[in-house]
């Protein structure tokens, strides 16, 4: 069963930078499109940033573009995402995800759905302390 292990979540200061990876286990599930959301507890799980894999183009939530930055290594078969300038408010796991179909052009409208990613990772804590 393909996975997705994230690891470099831990406690920072406000201001401070995390960078999160997402390792998959197989290449299959590196095709059209990977992304990043985040829940909080008592909140949703919400988008933060997605990218295609065979382009690199990326996406990001309006109000954390600037301060993140998503990207991938395909030598490595693994997500990056840079997180900078980091609030109290980024406080919440972080979630990678894969959308393994083939080649879809829906990925780039649908990126922000959960629904369009079909594997998943457990999660990595991330506390930003004030």
């Amino acid at each position: 069963q393909v996975q997705l292990v994230e690891s470099g979540g831990g406690v920072v200061q406000a201001g401070g930078s995390l960078r999160l990876s997402c390792a998959a286990s197989e290449r299959t599930v590196l095709k059209n499109g990977m992304g990043w959301f985040r829940q909080a507890p008592g909140k949703e799980r919400e988008f933060v940033a997605a990218i295609t894999w065979s382009s690199g183009t990326t996406y990001y939530a309006d109000s954390l573009q600037g301060r993140f930055r998503v990207s991938r290594s395909d030598y490595e078969n693994t997500l990056y995402l840079q997180m900078n300038s980091l609030k109290p408010e980024d406080t919440a796991v972080y979630y990678c995800g894969a959308d393994s179909t083939e080649y879809d052009p829906k990925f780039y409208t649908a990126h922000m759905h959960l629904k369009t990613y079909d594997v998943w990772g457990q999660g990595t804590q991330v506390t930003v302390s004030s």
